[in-house]
């Protein structure tokens, strides 16, 4: 199971019912930011996901709107009693960006390792997730969109566990992980298991115009969390001019991607109501809905080869 919410859905400037960039996920009691805006800690003591579970923050791009709620962050960090390190990866020029941001920051009780990422994106790993930034298009600025998947495990097979003599009481240890030894000879767990099985996969995208490597990734996506800056077709001259995406952008990435639903954030302070351009949004994919700041987005495991479950709350 993994657990997202949108601790802030604006963009550029805070609004009093709508706080800058970030989202929290969480899976099995570990956290992960994406961004870190304006107001991130406030919507973090809201939610009460906690700080100490906390182990890193993905910067999509040096934007204020999305980076600069990092020096509460980090304090609050310390004050929850936080030693093991937190990571912080982004693009060139994190370390400037970061002890620019941080002046004003005493020495912390935890080490904070930066990791820059190169231009063309690159792969990670954090809280049991394998993720991938790739770059995106706002206009020459180093922006990342990022793909994260949570794997799934393949299922214990009793019948190649019988094929094999192996005894019901050491089923467990090879469920576990374990290797075992029987009559002279290993036995490992993948001797043991069935197929594969599909995990969830769901999208961080902001910033950014409609792009091949933003099609790309967003590819057979359970969930791709998009920004919909602007939602009016008459103001498709800002989006193009400052390079965001517009609902109807977000909805046909969607489409062409077969993602399984997306949600739309990042919202300009001009868009009042963003829920009442769903209607016509949805007439070109279904399964949109728009983020409020707060909102949990649960995606569990699907059945079989279908999409991930998703409920939202």
């Amino acid at each position: 199971m993994l657990e997202c919410c949108t601790l802030g859905t604006g963009g550029t400037l805070p609004l009093a019912d709508r706080a800058l960039s970030s989202l929290y996920i969480r899976e099995n009691g570990c956290g992960l930011l994406i961004d870190c805006g304006e107001g991130t800690q406030v919507g973090i003591r809201k939610l009460g996901w906690g700080f100490r579970c906390l182990e890193g923050l993905l910067l999509t791009h040096f934007h204020g709107d999305h980076c600069t709620g990092l020096p509460g962050l980090l304090l609050s960090l310390e004050k929850a009693g936080k030693t093991d390190p937190f990571h912080i990866w982004g693009p060139r020029n994190l370390k400037r960006v970061v002890e620019g941001l941080c002046v004003i920051v005493p020495p912390l009780s935890y080490p904070v390792l930066l990791h820059e990422l190169p231009p063309e994106g690159g792969d990670l790993e954090a809280i049991g997730l394998k993720i991938h930034a790739f770059p995106v298009d706002h206009g020459g600025i180093p922006c990342y969109g990022y793909r994260i998947v949570l794997e799934r495990s393949p299922a214990f097979d009793p019948e190649k566990a019988k094929l094999l003599d192996i005894p019901v009481s050491e089923w467990k240890k090879l469920q576990s992980g374990e290797r075992i030894r029987l009559n002279g000879r290993t036995v490992c767990p993948e001797n043991v298991m069935g197929a594969p099985r599909k995990g969830i996969t769901m999208v961080f995208s902001t910033d950014t115009r409609p792009c091949e490597t933003l099609q790309k990734y967003s590819h057979g996506a359970d969930l791709l969390i998009l920004e919909g800056m602007y939602a009016d077709e008459g103001k498709l001259p800002l989006a193009l001019k400052n390079h965001h995406m517009m609902f109807r952008e977000a909805a046909e990435t969607a489409r062409s991607a077969n993602a399984a639903a997306l949600l739309l954030t990042h919202f300009s302070t001009s868009l009042e109501d963003p829920v009442s351009f769903l209607p016509e949004t949805r007439k070109i994919f279904e399964r949109t809905w728009t983020a409020e700041d707060g909102q949990i987005v649960t995606l569990r495991y699907p059945l079989k080869e279908e999409k991930a479950w998703i409920s939202l709350c």
